[in-house]
């Protein structure tokens, strides 16, 4: 039979048929099916969002391939162990059986599978093994999240070297490409008016567009900022607020005291989460919650917490841990709140009832950031909404407000790109960073302390707008918000997210009294005017005692009451001003 053209193909075998007729496609599928099978060649780039169903498109493709007699044999490459049983567990139930257990020292596996499913890793540790597979019979190759294989590393050599005689190649992505001088194998470069080479899909279905079609839930971020303090490696006390302009360094300082489960900021956000995740499960009873952290470490403090919070066992996935498929999958299958995970959870892997994440890592790549939001979209039925905790730092905010917008992996880039050059290399970093030791993390920290945090809500950013004024944490304000019904619509969603927030606008107005005489100062400048009296006051008195600022910002707090700075009143500020100049002359 004739497999130099999909679109030419022999007629399906009636064996493999009736799933033809009995699982039904998403349009997106049709129509990507459609596109497949009516063009010539052998490689076809699929990019997906996460969720929307590209392990059932590809195993669509495949079994027509079989049916038709094009192929006689499946290999799926995937990122990580845990997919790859995913991706054999999928199959098994369309008709396909793949050996996950493949071993290349083996080298060989049982007549009764249609294929195997391999790692990227697997492939690049003996491509010769997997080239001489490949020759042997008619092969469909399917290459999960083909932008692993986008380098100059043996990950894309390996795939290159083992599956260039492949009958047919199907490449899937549902995360956005990197910028670089490196081609991913097998995939079609177009020239742009501006002279760079970007990849070209051969179909696209975007999240954008998912969302219009019912496929994914849509997404409300929820921005926490707050004042954090830390020590240097130099010894330097630092005190910043997270979710204002700060330098580059400031804000990853920041960034990590905020992270340090010691501190208030992580506790205060992961309680309001599993607030928003009561509310979720009163309409979604199985809603489960996922936190993703940096570190093993960090992992387990965070799970301790949450177990405090909810009175329940919180599961724990650790990225090298020999257990961890089997924990995603009794998670999966359970009605338990929350799940922590480092790294293992962030792409692929499929647990659709989670509705609720906490992105608590320093990783802002847009790649990471794009598989941990995709976690959380997949749709089972119409009106389920995703929510996720941000820290309040610039660049990942950004990566939030622009997840519809699709991109192409682009070769050749100007170097005014080399800062997204450098987030892949630290994309590229992250499985190890995720299974360092506890000793070589406290080597490294014992050059930085983080000495204290706080929390507060900022903004609710849905649709690319922001929503809410800045809040206390367990406030009615903030409760809100937090409180949203966990059945909506997209268009109820930006309805009710407006109504909150004429609201909260509208209870946090005074009444000036009328005026008498000159016009007098806007009560913002009036505020400023006097939110810089007393720093001024408190860096003289740092000078005097050598505390640190935000020490004694804290210390007036307690003295007087009151929120923290930025959400003081001008009355507040006064009391705070007087107090610390009665501290001067040694008065407390």
């Amino acid at each position: 039979m004739s497999t130099s053209a999909a679109g030419h193909l022999p007629p399906a075998y009636p064996e493999r048929a009736a799933w033809g007729t009995a699982a039904k496609l998403r349009a997106w599928q049709e129509e990507a099916l459609e596109a497949y099978l009516g063009r010539e060649g052998k490689d076809f780039l699929a990019v997906a969002t996460p969720g929307a169903g590209k392990t059932t498109y590809a195993l669509r493709i495949a079994t027509e391939l079989l049916d038709r007699g094009v192929v006689r044999a499946v290999t799926v490459v995937a990122p990580t162990e845990h997919l790859k049983t995913q991706w054999a567990d999928a199959a098994g139930r369309v008709g396909i059986q793949l050996n996950p257990g493949f071993s290349n020292s083996a080298g060989v596996h049982s007549s009764e599978y249609d294929g195997v499913a391999l790692t990227y890793a697997q492939v690049a540790a003996n491509p010769g093994l997997h080239r001489r597979r490949t020759e042997h019979e008619p092969t469909l190759v399917i290459l999960d999240e083909i932008h692993h294989g986008g380098d100059a590393r043996s990950w894309g050599d390996g795939i290159r070297e083992a599956f260039t005689p492949a009958v047919r190649r199907l490449s899937l992505t549902g995360t956005p490409f990197r910028s670089d001088t490196s081609p991913i194998p097998f995939v079609r470069y177009e020239m742009g008016q501006d002279g760079i080479l970007r990849s070209a899909s051969d179909y696209t279905y975007g999240y954008a567009a998912a969302l219009r079609d019912g496929v994914v839930r849509p997404v409300l971020f929820l921005a926490y900022g707050g004042a954090m303090r830390w020590r240097t490696k130099a010894g330097d006390e630092v005190a910043a607020r997270l979710g204002e302009p700060l330098t580059k360094d400031q804000t990853a300082h920041a960034w990590r005291t905020a992270l340090d489960p010691k501190g208030e900021w992580i506790p205060s956000v992961l309680a309001a989460a599993d607030k928003r995740l009561s509310e979720v499960r009163r309409h979604v009873p199985d809603a489960g919650g996922l936190v993703i952290a940096s570190n093993q470490t960090a992992a387990r403090a965070y799970a301790r917490i949450l177990t405090a919070v909810t009175g329940q066992e919180t599961t724990v996935v650790l990225s090298d841990d020999a257990g961890a498929s089997s924990r995603i999958e009794e998670f999966a299958g359970s009605t338990s709140r929350w799940m922590v995970a480092v790294r293992m959870v962030s792409e692929g892997v499929d647990v659709p009832r989670l509705a609720v994440g906490v992105y608590a890592t320093s990783t802002s790549t847009p790649l990471f950031f794009a598989q941990a939001v995709g976690r959380f979209v997949r749709a089972r039925r119409r009106g389920e909404t995703a929510s996720v905790f941000l820290p309040s730092v610039p660049v990942i905010l950004q990566l939030a407000a622009t997840m519809e917008e699709e991109r192409d992996h682009a070769l050749d880039r100007p170097s005014s790109d080399e800062d997204e050059a450098s987030l892949w290399a630290e994309e590229e970093g992250l499985i190890a960073a995720a299974n360092r030791t506890e000793s070589a993390l406290d080597l490294e920290d014992s050059r930085f302390e983080a000495l204290e945090s706080d929390a507060h809500f900022d903004h609710v950013l849905f649709d690319a707008k922001q929503f809410g004024l800045h809040a206390e944490v367990g406030s009615e304000e903030e409760q809100d918000y937090l409180g949203l019904p966990g059945l909506l619509e997209p268009d109820q969603v930006a309805l009710l997210l407006h109504e909150r927030q004429a609201k909260q606008a509208k209870g946090g107005r005074t009444r000036s009294p009328e005026p008498a005489g000159p016009s007098p100062v806007a009560q913002h400048r009036a505020l400023a005017a006097q939110r810089k009296e007393l720093n001024k006051l408190v860096a003289a008195y740092s000078s005097k005692t050598g505390a640190a600022h935000a020490s004694i910002h804290l210390d007036l707090r307690r003295a007087c009451g009151g929120p923290e700075l930025a959400s003081a009143t001008s009355e507040q500020v006064t009391e705070r001003i007087e107090r610390i100049r009665r501290w001067f002359v040694g008065r407390r």
